[in-house]
C-alpha cells in the first residue's frame, strides 16, 4: 500500500509538531526547576540545605531565596552543621573517597571529567573537602536520599549556583 505525497507530508508535520511540543515542555520544565520563594532567617548570599525537604536555598534577600531540588545523603550518611565554600571547580575529575571505595572497590582511583563522572560539570567544595555541592549526570537521583553525604543538583542548576556563589560563602545544612 503506497501513501501519496500529501499523506506523508501530514504525517511528517504531525511528528514535527509533537517534537516541538515535547521540546518546549522539557525546556519550560527546566526553566521552572528553580523557583523564587519567601525565605527568612539567613544572611543574603548564603546557601541553606534542608535535607528533609531535599531542597537547597540560595538566599537573595532578607525575605527571598532561589529554591532548587537536590539529592541528599542516604540514611546514616546525612550530616548537619555550618560550613563555608572552600573551593570551586568546573569540569572536575573525581577521586572516590575512602568510604565510597570501601563499598565499591571496583571504582578507578580517578574518574576524568565527562559523562561517567558522578560529580557532573561543577563542584562547590565545602569546608575541609569531605563534602561538596555538585552536579550529577544522573538527574533521576534528584529529590532522593542518594549520596554519601554530598548534595547533588542537576548540572544546569549547579552551574546557576556556581555563578552566584563565591569562596567563603556560608552554607547551612539543616533538617
Amino acid at each position: 500500500m503506497r501513501r501519496n505525497q500529501g499523506q506523508v507530508s501530514m504525517i511528517r508535520e504531525g511528528w514535527i509538531a509533537i517534537f516541538i511540543f515535547a521540546s518546549v515542555f522539557v525546556w519550560r520544565s527546566e526553566v521552572h526547576a528553580v523557583e523564587t520563594v519567601g525565605f527568612k532567617g539567613y544572611p543574603k548570599g548564603s546557601v541553606v540545605i534542608r535535607t528533609n525537604e531535599r531542597r537547597l536555598y540560595y538566599v537573595i534577600s532578607t525575605e527571598k531565596a532561589l529554591r532548587f531540588s537536590v539529592a541528599v545523603g542516604r540514611r546514616g550518611r546525612q550530616w548537619q552543621g555550618h560550613t563555608r565554600v572552600s573551593r570551586k571547580m568546573r569540569n572536575p575529575a573525581w577521586s572516590p573517597p575512602a568510604a565510597v571505595r570501601k563499598d565499591k572497590p571496583h571504582l578507578p582511583k580517578t574518574v576524568p571529567p565527562g559523562p561517567s563522572n558522578p560529580v557532573g560539570v561543577a563542584v562547590l567544595i565545602l569546608g575541609n573537602g569531605t563534602y561538596g555541592i555538585h552536579g550529577t549526570n544522573n538527574s533521576a537521583s534528584i529529590g532522593k536520599e542518594a549520596s554519601y553525604g554530598c548534595i547533588r543538583m542537576k548540572n544546569s542548576d549547579v552551574l546557576n549556583l556556581y555563578a552566584k556563589v563565591r569562596v567563603g560563602t556560608p552554607v547551612y545544612v539543616v533538617k
